[in-house]
């Protein structure tokens, strides 16, 4: 007599349903059909073919996953993508114009203020949303505000050296 095991005789799991998310990113409306329990960061990077938000801690702690949802820095590897189906998002990709870098890629750049350069998507995202909102007044706000950004290399100077020249360059804009 042959026996069967419990796991022979439970009939394997179904795969995920898949749902249509629409989905603007950069300005594009994209469609996608993705298991709902999807993260905007793998719909980015995995489904949307733009690698430039990192996957980083995949637990909010790290920053490099940071993207703008509706002029609001967020952080994809927590955000459903369901969940932003009627927003704008913006990317790294997408925060310069016509070819040219945004003040603060170019301000980054300027001021050496990255070095492996992992975390510099999500950092950049976090100093133009600091900019944007008005946390530039001194060193030690911008500071407060991107210490959600982490950066094993330490280039922390640099980053506040680098916002400081994109504010100025941004009230321009």
């Amino acid at each position: 007599m042959t026996t069967v095991s419990a796991e022979a005789r439970t009939p394997a799991a179904a795969p995920p349903a898949r749902m249509p998310i629409m989905l603007e990113i950069n300005g594009r409306k994209r469609h996608f059909q993705l298991d709902p329990r999807t993260t905007l960061l793998d719909t980015l990077r995995e489904h949307a073919g733009l690698p430039g938000s990192k996957k980083g801690c995949d637990q909010g702690q790290c920053g490099a996953c940071t993207v703008h949802v509706d002029g609001r820095r967020t952080l994809a590897c927590l955000t459903l993508a369901a969940s932003v189906q009627d927003a704008k998002i913006v990317t790294i990709e997408g925060l310069g114009a016509d070819g040219a870098l945004h003040p603060m890629q170019q301000a980054f750049i300027d001021n050496d203020a990255f070095q492996c350069g992992y975390c510099t998507p999500g950092q950049i995202m976090s100093a133009v949303a600091c900019v944007r909102e008005g946390h530039v007044s001194n060193d030690g706000e911008i500071r407060e505000y991107m210490s959600g950004n982490l950066c094993r290399c330490a280039a922390y100077p640099n980053i506040v050296a680098a916002i400081r020249q994109a504010a100025r360059e941004m009230d321009h804009a």
